[in-house]
């Protein structure tokens, strides 16, 4: 066996056209910010690129994001490719009053890479990787930030990346860990508890205030969340995004599909359903569905701990 495909065995390394970078630069770019996402931009330091959603003055989920810092006045939000001209127009709203320039940068190159950290290191000819969910490192043509799940990272270059394998299997592994891109059918749609974020340290109850905080907060202290994301499997390549999750013994839809991949005979999803202790028969397409459980627990993770976790390491 050459030593290429002994690699190729042992790693992963996909391209990701369905994700897209909105960047806010210069000298106001952090203070502009700090009003409009989640995320606390403080804990972007260039070690850690915190998870943050932007909000509707209801509440409501615009998009979701990871705030990567490569420079001291420059951002890169991560976001999904749909959504990327939707952030970029809303955030241009605001940023008339701040010396911030804001735009999508088509000219970077995302990759979703996983498996042996050493191959990876060597077939990305970076001098090393991060290894807690959520840290980065940044080297001058590129840098990965660790993804939810086991040997996983985000890779963002100003040059090209060499694909060893197809994007499926990311997309399919991003479902299994409970992760969910929002895409612009969905804008608008959920509270960010509806698609696990606090769960996932993606909102900072204890920074300053943004827009839609006060309803995010109000629905955290008062328990209002009615809906959740729910995991998923089924023995079919016929469910997608957007479809409706039917409840067969009401006869009507409870909520639906934020994720869907097939890969290898099994689709997994994720879907925002309405909460229930009953059991029940959920359908898609007629499909039936099997809850799966989540990787991590219903609960609020501060991002604060994420990063002691990270100057503790």
């Amino acid at each position: 066996m050459s030593d290429a495909t002994a690699t190729a065995n042992t790693i992963e390394i996909a391209a990701l056209p369905g994700l897209s970078i909105v960047e806010v630069a210069g000298k106001d770019a952090e203070r502009f910010l700090q009003g409009q996402v989640s995320a606390n931009l403080a804990h972007a330091d260039g070690r850690y690129a915190p998870l943050g959603v932007f909000c509707t003055p209801k509440g409501r989920v615009i998009a979701n994001v990871q705030v990567i810092r490569p420079e001291p006045e420059r951002y890169w939000l991560l976001c999904d490719a749909s959504i990327a001209d939707t952030i970029n127009a809303h955030l241009t709203k605001y940023g008339v009053f701040f010396k911030a320039t804001l735009s999508v940068r088509d000219d970077l190159h995302i990759a979703g890479a996983s498996g042996d950290s050493a191959q990876l290191q060597s077939a990305l000819e970076l001098t090393a990787l991060p290894t807690l969910s959520g840290a980065m490192v940044a080297e001058p043509q590129r840098l990965a930030v660790a993804a939810l799940g086991e040997q996983r990272w985000l890779i963002v270059s100003t040059t090209p990346i060499e694909a060893t394998a197809d994007q499926a299997h990311w997309w399919f592994e991003d479902i299994r860990a409970g992760f969910v891109w929002i895409g612009a059918s969905q804008s608008d749609a959920w509270l960010p508890q509806m698609i696990n974020w606090e769960a996932l340290g993606g909102i900072s109850f204890k920074k300053g205030c943004y827009t839609g905080q006060e309803v995010v907060a109000r629905a955290l202290y008062r328990g209002q969340v009615k809906k959740r994301l729910a995991r998923f499997s089924a023995a079919s390549d016929a469910i997608e995004r957007d479809a409706a999750v039917i409840d067969s013994a009401k006869e009507r839809s409870i909520g639906s599909v934020v994720a869907a991949q097939y890969y290898q005979g099994t689709t997994e999803l994720l879907a925002v359903v309405s909460l229930s202790d009953e059991p029940r028969e959920l359908y898609v397409n007629g499909v039936l569905l099997t809850e799966q459980p989540l990787p991590y627990a219903i609960e609020r993770l501060d991002p604060e701990t994420q990063v002691a976790a990270l100057d503790n390491a």
